[in-house]
Order: structure tokens, then sequence, then C-alpha cells
């Protein structure tokens, strides 16, 4: 120490402090002020990146109105899609309007076929078998639920398969399992397509899907470990399916050794930070009305303790503003595949095959 000995004591004591704390990070993170708060030393807090999936639904469906201009441009009419309202639903009526409003945007003619909840099972089947043989019908929906004096799956069922927009069709079910050209549920293709769009490494890693439901949950399981050779929107991944019967130990475990997290159960704070790892992807596809207590009023919420979570996740999804914009998007997409007759759209033994598109 040459230079210190032509200083004073005092000088020697400051450098020699300097010298500590540019060693000792820790130790300087560690002193309080006097009114006990930290220093603040210019470290951030971890936080994940948003999905944001309002902008990338507003990308698709630019792209689908692209495609449904070029359609138009060649002769053929704009696509159509008829949706079914049965009762008085709020929350119903309010996918619904989100869906005929998209709908325009992307270019696509909709019609919204409204009917009182005292509409018997078979007067329904009635009115889809209609829409089923008219010809200007491209896409056709009936918004779920239906009252409960019908049968879901009677219903869904009933939905011709080509026209079949939401997927839900027992034959668009089973062939997208068997990797045949489908129509994919629009909320599991949406999560798909967001993970794709994103650049998700998904190729052998461990997912967890919280949900086991047959039009959210068993899709995107299916999704998630499907050879990529199928299609490119597959994910090569090792998936395990969590459900309400999964013990809350157990469900942890599966939480903190996974590398994505899909979670479609309707319980608030159902995943926190304290059962994921650093870096985990986190897709909420949950939707909760609560009550927030800052403001006393009721505010949407997913399955996930979005801001512990966001401190050790890679990717998150907000609620609302991340799955739901891509759920409306992805219905675009199967109008417009629908409209075009195309049988290579949705899952393929092509693997150069992309969604929308015929193989060249």
């Amino acid at each position: 120490m040459q230079i210190s000995r032509h200083l004073s004591k005092s000088e020697n004591m400051a450098a020699a402090s300097r010298t500590w704390f540019r060693l000792s990070p820790q130790f300087l993170r560690s002193l309080r002020r006097s009114d006990g708060k930290l220093f603040h030393t210019g470290r951030r807090r971890h936080q994940a990146k948003i999905i944001d999936g309002v902008a990338m639904a507003k990308e698709i469906r630019e792209e689908v109105r692209m495609e449904v201009d070029q359609w138009v441009a060649k002769g053929h009419r704009a696509p159509h899609l008829s949706v079914v309202l049965v009762g008085d639903n709020p929350a119903s009526a309010s996918y619904v309007k989100a869906k005929t409003k998209a709908a325009k945007g992307a270019g696509i003619t909709s019609e919204t076929i409204l009917k009182p909840s005292s509409i018997t099972e078979e007067e329904l089947l009635d009115l889809v078998d209609k829409l089923n043989k008219d010809d200007r019908v491209d896409g056709l929906l009936v918004q779920l639920p239906v009252p409960d004096h019908m049968t879901e799956r009677t219903i869904c069922n009933a939905v011709a398969p080509e026209k079949d927009v939401d997927g839900f069709n027992v034959v668009n079910v089973g062939r997208f399992c068997l990797d045949e050209p489908a129509f994919l549920p629009a909320t599991p293709y949406g999560v798909m397509e967001m993970i794709r769009r994103t650049g998700i490494e998904t190729f052998g890693k461990n997912a967890v899907v919280c949900g086991r439901s047959k039009n959210v949950g068993m899709p995107l399981a299916m999704l998630l470990h499907t050879d990529k050779e199928h299609h490119e929107i597959c994910a090569d991944a090792t998936t395990t399916i969590c459900h309400r019967y999964t013990p809350g130990d157990q469900l942890e475990v599966f939480t903190k050794t996974a590398d994505i997290i899909i979670v479609a159960v309707g319980q608030p704070n159902l995943i926190t930070a304290d059962m994921v790892k650093e870096g985990v992807v986190v897709i909420d596809v949950g939707i909760n009305r609560v009550m927030d207590p800052a403001t006393g009023k009721m505010k949407l919420v997913g399955d996930v303790d979005f801001e512990g979570v966001s401190t050790k996740a890679s990717y998150i999804t907000p609620v609302p503003g991340g799955v739901g914009p891509m759920t409306v998007a992805m219905l675009m997409k199967n109008t417009l595949a629908a409209a075009k007759k195309d049988p290579s759209y949705g899952l393929s033994m092509h693997p150069k095959k992309t969604l929308g598109q015929e193989v060249s």
C-alpha cells in the first residue's frame, strides 16, 4: 500500500471503507437508514415479461383480415359466423359481443341469434340443424353454457364438424387427438399460439396443466405433449394434468418442477410464488370476479397470484388482457378456415403444413 503511506489516518479509513463497500454489496444492501428503510442500491427486483394477449390478438386479427381480403378478391363472399345465444346470462352476452366485434374487424360477417332460456332442447337442435344446412353459414357456435334442462354434449355434437369453429364436436375432438386435420378449441389454440409466437422453448420441458375440462384442460394437455413432427403448434413437452382431486401437497410437487404451468381452474390464488421455480412460464386461463379491498369494487383476476408469481416467472399472462383476447382471435382463424373448407387446417400428419395454409 505505497500510496496510503502519504495519506492521513482518516483518509486511509475512508479509502478502506470505499473498498469494502465495493467488494461487499451484500453488506451495503443490509444497511438501513435512520428511518428504518433500506438504502437504495440500484438493483431491481426481478419481474416477469408480460405476454400481451391484446397486442398479439390484434396482430392475428390483422393477419386474418388480410387473408379475408385476398379470399374476397378472388371472387368469394366474406366468411360468415352465426352465434346462437340462449338465455340472458350477462357474461355470455359479453363474450358474444366481443366475438361479433372481432369478426367485423377481421372482415367476417356475423349474426347473433337470441333465444329465450325457455326454448326446449329439441327446438334448439332444430335451429342448429337449419344453420348446418344453410350454405351462407361458414362457422357456427352455440354459446356455452346452455340452460340446465339441456345436455351440453348433445348441443355441441349437433353442430356440423365442418362448421364447428369452437372445436367442441366429438368428431373434431377425436380427430385432433389422433393428429388428423380438425378445428382446435379456440382457447387451447390461443394458448399454444401465445407460446409459439413468444418463442418459449417447449421441447422436452416439464409442463403442468391445472384443470381437466374437456374444452380447455384436456385439449391443452394433448397439444403440449403431441409430437411436433405432426405440426408446429405441438410442443413435445412432458405433460402432467392436475385436477380437483390432486392433493394440495402433490400439486405443489408438480408445480415446483414445472417449466411451464397452465392454469384453468377458476380458483383465485391457486398458484402462489412459493409453488413455482425461478424462470417458469405461467399461462393463466382463469377468470374470477372478486372484491377489490382497495376500491370496494369487483374486479377480474385469474387463478394465479400475479404479483407474487411475477417475481419468479420468466413469462406470465395477465388477467384480463392475456388469454381472453387470443381465444376470440383464434375463433376468427377457425371461421376463415371453415369458409375456405380447408381440409389441412388444424393438426396434420404433414410436418410442413402451417395452420390455415395448404401444403406446397
